[in-house]
């Protein structure tokens, strides 16, 4: 039971304590958050609208293995592909956030933890313009994911437990533009994978981490990483918060309306 409704009682919190952007105290964090407005109103992809729906319309079972802290809404390990859909994919309106974030990097590599259906992954998909890793631990949900992004010659996926892909994926020498932490929403991996990825960030690069007030330790993790000293802007939008590492920038954390 608390499981679902601490996530309740955190958005209160944050629907008392957001702000607008006047509250914005540097030029590039306002033009950042008033460009995401835009986008919000002006991206209507619908080829993306549609392959939301035919997922939101496949009633097949596949059985999934949670490695991380499950799903609040389906336990039982035989799901539907609707229901992982609906209960477990982003919003529309937050797959355009991740979008526009990736946007503003060189996009050039770009990698996402916990593909699921391939939602996110098709989004993210049109705005890299290098390579898009993505990395899912849950075999049967991968094939799904698959199919979904099959017209993306840009993606690569990357199946297995994410504690083992990610370290082997990092040992090749790269530079991470966008980053985008939408797996296993626990404590102790969710700082894991922070700490793996940190020493391959830059000052363009930006980091999002979905589901950042599902519980109690999921806060905790993000209250650790956005006081990271190589962190100098965060803003949190209740479902997930945004990094940046832009130099120059006087260290801010922004509670917002989105």
């Amino acid at each position: 039971m608390l499981e679902k409704i601490y996530p309740l009682l955190a958005y209160l919190k944050y629907f008392l304590r957001k702000e607008d952007r006047h509250s914005l105290q540097s030029p590039f964090s306002f033009k950042v958050y008033e460009g995401l407005k835009k986008n919000l109103k002006t991206n209507d992809d619908t080829e993306l609208k549609a392959l939301r729906k035919q997922l939101l319309q496949n009633h097949k079972k596949i059985t999934i293995q949670d490695f991380g802290a499950g799903s609040i809404h389906l336990k039982e390990p035989i799901r539907r592909i609707s229901g992982i859909t609906r209960h477990s994919t982003s919003s529309s309106k937050f797959s355009k956030l991740y979008q526009y974030f990736c946007s503003l990097t060189p996009a050039q590599t770009v990698i996402e933890l916990g593909t699921c259906v391939g939602i996110n992954t098709c989004y993210l998909a049109k705005t890299t313009k290098g390579k898009l890793y993505t990395f899912e631990g849950a075999e049967e949900l991968a094939k799904v994911a698959q199919n979904t992004f099959s017209n993306f010659s840009n993606v690569s996926l990357l199946i297995g437990q994410i504690e083992i892909t990610l370290p082997e994926f990092l040992k090749r020498p790269n530079k991470l533009d966008f980053v985008l932490i939408d797996a296993h929403h626990a404590y102790e991996p969710t700082l894991t994978f922070w700490e793996q990825i940190t020493p391959f960030l830059n000052e363009d690069s930006i980091v999002a981490i979905g589901d950042i007030h599902r519980s109690k330790g999921m806060e905790q993790a993000w209250q650790t990483i956005k006081d990271s000293p190589s962190v100098t802007m965060s803003m949190d939008f209740y479902e997930c918060g945004v990094l940046f590492f832009k130099k120059g920038l006087k260290k801010n954390h922004y509670i917002l309306h989105y």
